[in-house]
């Protein structure tokens, strides 16, 4: 069921594989909650061109990654009334209504919204979700009580373009802080003789500080470090092979996950189901989107997931 607010230019774009190249920058967060007693995905996706950002709020139930409720609008800057609104979905057979009011949302250039706006989900006179920091004109114009379940974070992913830098945010759990991932890509200098020969090379930052220096990219293309934010355990896994041998918009995926107890990854672990974007990065073999946040949620859905969070960054490289 889609709504008639028509769909944000951003979201629509030209193909790579089995991905669609966005048009700019997105960002989005899904979340699971609970709707009359089952658990549900939402996902809610932000994006950005040139003109305008965009807003959609789409919904899984259980086991059903093909079936989606979703609700799209473009935040043109000549239609203030689309900036306060709500829009009734079904849900699982269930009433939901996506609740908004962007009307002194404030960006300051970046895809997510930074301040001054409340994004709300309401089923059965609760607010299942709420994003943005006006939480009291949320619960005042819905006139509903928080829901007794607070929604989990599961994931993020965001896709950054550049020729060189690409940035992402990652919060290690839902009350911590926000932290700011950036890439670098670039070559080294190695003087041989009289000649200057440069090896492509990856830096990875958190919040400015260096956590990661990848030497000889062009033989260590895929791989993983782990590393520490705030003195919590980071890992991240990384498959820039189309930075170095592909054509056109070139595709880097990154995986950062936080590392919750002592953790082995064997053959065998990366083969299970649950960590089929790991086996993908150690086949060489390369999931779509859908299908790389899909299942790695399925637990989730079914409520059996434990309490990992990821961030699929996707990082665009254009000359």
């Amino acid at each position: 069921m889609h709504d008639s607010l028509g769909i944000p230019a951003c979201f629509s774009g030209e193909r790579h594989g089995t991905d669609p190249i966005p048009a700019m920058a997105t960002s989005s967060a899904v979340y699971r909650m609970e709707i009359s007693g089952q658990s549900c995905l939402v996902t809610v996706t932000w994006c950005k061109d040139l003109l305008l950002h965009g807003l959609s709020i789409a919904f899984h139930g259980p086991g059903k990654p093909d079936e989606e409720c979703a609700c799209k609008l473009e935040l043109k800057p000549w239609h203030f009334w689309k900036r306060q609104g709500s829009k009734d979905l079904l849900v699982e057979g269930t009433k939901v209504s996506a609740v908004w009011d962007l009307r002194a949302v404030v960006f300051n250039g970046e895809t997510e919204p930074r301040s001054d706006y409340y994004v709300a989900v309401v089923c059965k006179e609760e607010v299942v979700l709420l994003v943005g920091d006006m939480k009291k004109e949320a619960y005042r114009r819905t006139g509903c009580r928080p829901a007794l379940t607070d929604p989990v974070l599961v994931s993020r992913t965001e896709h950054s373009f550049g020729k060189s830098r690409f940035f992402a945010r990652i919060k290690i759990h839902e009350k911590g802080k926000v932290h700011q991932v950036s890439v670098m890509e670039g070559k080294s200098i190695c003087n041989m003789g009289s000649e200057s020969h440069g090896e492509p090379e990856m830096e990875i930052a958190i919040d400015g500080v260096k956590v990661a220096h990848v030497k000889h990219l062009q033989w260590k293309f895929r791989g993983n470090e782990e590393m520490s934010i705030g003195g919590r355990r980071l890992e991240v896994y990384w498959d820039v092979h189309d930075w170095l041998f592909g054509s056109g918009p070139r595709r880097g995926l990154f995986l950062f996950r936080p590392v919750i107890g002592p953790r082995i990854l064997s053959p065998s672990t990366v083969e299970e189901p649950r960590y089929p974007l790991l086996a993908s990065f150690l086949s060489g073999s390369a999931l779509s989107e859908e299908e790389d946040t899909y299942r790695v949620h399925e637990d989730w859905a079914s409520g059996k997931g434990t309490s990992d969070f990821c961030l699929f960054m996707y990082a665009w490289k254009i000359d």
